[in-house]
């Protein structure tokens, strides 16, 4: 199923996204990760945004 979604977002318009991983702090001390798909535009907005 995984190798699909990777196949697919390969071609055409799928290329202007991509997986941002960045890790938070969270209230009960310790990390937890946030995953998003995001256009390649808006990737340094993404990592500064808290």
């Amino acid at each position: 199923m995984a190798k699909k979604v990777v196949a697919s977002l390969q071609k055409g318009a799928g290329r202007t996204f991509t997986k941002c991983i960045k890790m938070v702090k969270s209230e009960k001390g310790g990390f937890q990760y946030v995953q998003e798909m995001v256009r390649n535009e808006e990737i340094k907005e993404f990592f500064a945004k808290k």
